[in-house]
């Protein structure tokens, strides 16, 4: 069915970058396709409110909505769900340039989507993302592998004190400053989570080498080396030790720093959304 699409981008000059002389094709991604990716009817971004704090982004029936992001985060959270460390080359001026962008699909599409498996929708509202960036901001990456610093997760001297998991279906993580409490996971996400958190705390993606093949349940609890301590009764909680005292103390883990072959995403090419 021909779909009329309105795409109403609203930027700032301010912002104008040349583009990277090496750029390729903005259509070319060695990642996953989003030729067959559902497509957003219309689309708004103009840039976030100047003084603006925080930043979130959900899709609300056939409209994704987010608000205050980066290309950086939206790349992490919606469009890739890979941590910032394995996203090189963010042009400058995008680096800390924040977009409020509303964007609506046919809900029929919608709907097709939310009838799939949990993977299988996640991938496509995630290509349609993809999509997004690629017509809106004229992305353009390609994978490689690089040797990058990295935190090798390991089992502490004594053993792990990480219980197995009771619910072994629920799968759940849930971060916040200072906590990650998690249930039902395996150790490779539970090293996934600690590359998430800011990079104030540990800045390198933490690979997981415990050797540890079940799922655990597990809660980690640190005092974060910069900003806001986790609250307990409405109070600063600063009793807890730092993470990495936290991880050997709490969960028998530690981390090691090393290197390692990591899978990133180059971007070759980005701009600033043109008016279409």
């Amino acid at each position: 069915m021909a779909v009329f699409r309105t795409l109403i981008l609203l930027v700032a000059a301010s912002l104008n970058f040349a583009a990277p002389t090496r750029a390729q094709n903005p259509g070319a991604q060695s990642s996953s396709s989003t030729s067959a990716a559902p497509e957003f009817d219309v689309i708004s971004i103009k840039p976030a409110k100047p003084g603006a704090t925080g930043t979130d982004s959900d899709f609300d029936n056939a409209t994704f909505t987010a608000r205050n992001v980066t290309l950086s985060k939206i790349m992490q959270y919606d469009a890739y769900g890979i941590p910032a460390p394995r996203i090189i080359g963010i042009p400058p001026a995008l680096a800390n340039a924040a977009f409020d962008i509303q964007a609506k699909m046919d809900p029929s599409d919608y709907a097709r989507i939310q009838a799939l498996g949990n993977d299988q929708r996640t991938e496509q509202l995630q290509q349609a993302i993809r999509r997004l960036l690629v017509e809106c901001f004229k992305l353009a990456l390609h994978n490689e592998q690089r040797e990058l610093p990295v935190y090798a997760l390991v089992v502490a001297k004594g053993g792990p004190k990480i219980q197995l998991s009771q619910k072994p279906d629920s799968d759940s993580t849930h971060s916040r400053t200072g906590e990650i409490k998690a249930e039902s996971v395996t150790m490779e996400r539970f090293a996934n989570s600690l590359t998430r958190i800011p990079s104030t705390e540990l800045g390198r993606i933490v690979i997981d080498k415990t050797g540890l093949t079940s799922k655990y349940d597990l809660t980690l609890k640190w005092t974060p080396d910069t900003g806001r301590p986790p609250m307990i009764n409405g109070e600063p909680d600063t009793s807890a030790p730092s993470i990495f005292t936290a991880i050997q103390e709490q969960l028998g883990l530690k981390l090691e720093s090393t290197k390692a072959p990591v899978s990133v995403l180059v971007i070759d090419h980005a701009e600033l959304p043109a008016e279409n």
